[in-house]
């Protein structure tokens, strides 16, 4: 149960902070501090750390009353912390982050008890709770972080009732209402008694809806949605547009490119998905910031995606089982899916006990809950089958 609890919060979390979110209230007095968390927001987005958490700290210290910013902090630090690979350095976020929520929730409970219709307040004590909600699932109370997950939905349907042409909300409704869908049994009840039911097709448009009109997530949007086309909906060529035009605009988002790349060998398209796997090469090789030595691991499994797609599964096999080497925790879901397409291998050829094996394995490894494990459980069920390609 508590493992449930705490996939479901992950999942939502981890798309909710992303990229540091922010509402699409515009007074002009608040003008330059909507530019600061603009520009953070696209630094994020284009992976550059120090870069985004200077602008956020700007629009700290032009209204060091206002709470908006130092929300935007706890998101930054938790994103950062979160994919960070040193222990040292994740230390040092970690104390960032929980600052950065005491400032926020200490300044918008100021500021709604003075002006209960403050709608930037109200969004700002959310961010907030959303980061301590997080942190809860980390340190493994997955019951205070239900208790927090109930405060993020009251103050959001806060904002939304006090703020309603804010169209960056439906994102946040979005990615809520869509993956609760994606839950059964015990986990999604306890989720829509306490938080809210699951609507996978309302969940889609209200995604649609952000990432045609979204101010400050439209991109981010537009990101989750090629994330749902991909995984969940198995429709890459909706994800297609979406997805070139991301790479281009955030050219230093390496999750851009393997979502392109994925994409492009989802539909058959080889020689396209190899051309982005090379750039990748290059970026790990070179060691060009945000490209790390870690992420050589992810790369193989990609190759070792796009080998299988082709139907060449010796070549494919190499790549997986050189994946399988690193042991790395922030690998996990790197060789959960490795496991996958090594069992996805076996079935093609037939080989159903080795392939179940494989699968099983894919759902024993710890830290890697999400679409790996769930495409296991599905193959275990029922055997992979290879599609035919033109």
């Amino acid at each position: 149960m508590r493992k449930m609890i705490g996939w479901v919060f992950f999942f939502l979390i981890f798309h909710f902070i992303f990229f540091f979110p922010e509402q699409s209230i515009a007074q002009p007095s608040k003008a330059p501090i909507h530019d600061y968390l603009l520009r953070g927001v696209e630094k994020g987005l284009n992976l550059e750390e120090k870069a985004a958490a200077e602008e956020l700290l700007k629009a700290v210290e032009l209204d060091r009353e206002n709470p908006i910013g130092y929300s935007y902090l706890a998101m930054a630090y938790l994103f950062f912390y979160e994919t960070s690979f040193e222990e040292q350095e994740k230390k040092k976020k970690e104390i960032s982050l929980l600052q950065a929520v005491a400032d926020a929730q200490t300044r918008a409970e100021k500021k709604t008890e003075k002006d209960p219709k403050d709608a930037e307040a109200y969004y700002s004590m959310a961010m907030a709770k959303l980061v301590k909600n997080r942190w809860e699932i980390i340190r493994k109370n997955y019951f205070r972080a239900l208790r927090e997950a109930q405060n993020v939905k009251d103050f959001l349907e806060k904002t939304r009732e006090l703020d309603p042409g804010n169209h960056d909300v439906y994102y946040l409704a979005g990615v809520l209402h869509y993956h609760l869908a994606q839950l059964s049994g015990a986990a999604r009840l306890i989720t829509s008694l306490f938080i809210a039911s699951g609507d996978r097709q309302r969940g889609i448009k209200e995604l649609e809806l952000a990432a045609e009109k979204g101010r400050f997530l439209k991109d981010l949007a537009q990101f989750h949605l090629v994330s749902v086309y991909i995984g969940y909906e198995k429709q890459p060529a909706r994800a297609l547009p979406m997805a070139r035009r991301l790479k281009a605009k955030y050219p230093s988002n390496y999750n851009l490119s393997f979502a392109l790349a994925n994409v492009f060998s989802d539909l058959g398209q080889i020689e396209d998905a190899l051309s982005v796997a090379l750039e990748i090469e290059y970026g790990i090789k070179s060691g060009i910031s945000p490209y790390r030595p870690e992420l050589k691991p992810r790369y193989q499994q990609l190759l070792g995606k796009i080998y299988l797609d082709k139907g060449e599964y010796d070549k494919a096999a190499e790549y997986l089982k050189q994946a399988l080497k690193d042991t790395a925790p922030y690998n996990a879901r790197v060789r959960a899916w490795a496991l996958v397409r090594l069992g996805m291998i076996h079935d093609s050829r037939k080989e159903r006990k080795l392939a179940e094996e494989y699968y099983q394995m894919a759902m024993e490894i710890e830290g890697a809950e999400g679409l790996a494990q769930r495409a296991a459980k599905e193959y275990l069920d029922a055997p992979y089958v290879s599609p035919k390609r033109k």
